[in-house]
């Protein structure tokens, strides 16, 4: 079961799918590019305190990330 996690101000919100689902797959790839079009970051975990920017979805990560933009004032 794979995770995408998407942070926002209230918290952050989880999204489990099955990436040998097609269904379930096709709608975290949509929730990918829908969060990154709208200015959210994506980042995988690749190690122990390491983490890599995505800027394409990869049906094998196990957990993708989602930041919001920062906004500065």
């Amino acid at each position: 079961m794979a995770i995408q996690i998407v942070m926002d101000s209230t918290g952050d919100s989880r999204h489990f799918f099955s990436p040998d689902d097609a269904r379930e797959l096709a709608k975290a790839e949509r929730r990918f590019y829908e969060l990154t079009d709208a200015g959210f970051t994506a980042a995988v975990r690749t190690g122990p305190g390491q983490v890599l920017q995505m800027r394409s979805f990869d049906p094998n990560a196990e957990e993708t990330v989602f930041f919001p933009r920062l906004v500065g004032g």
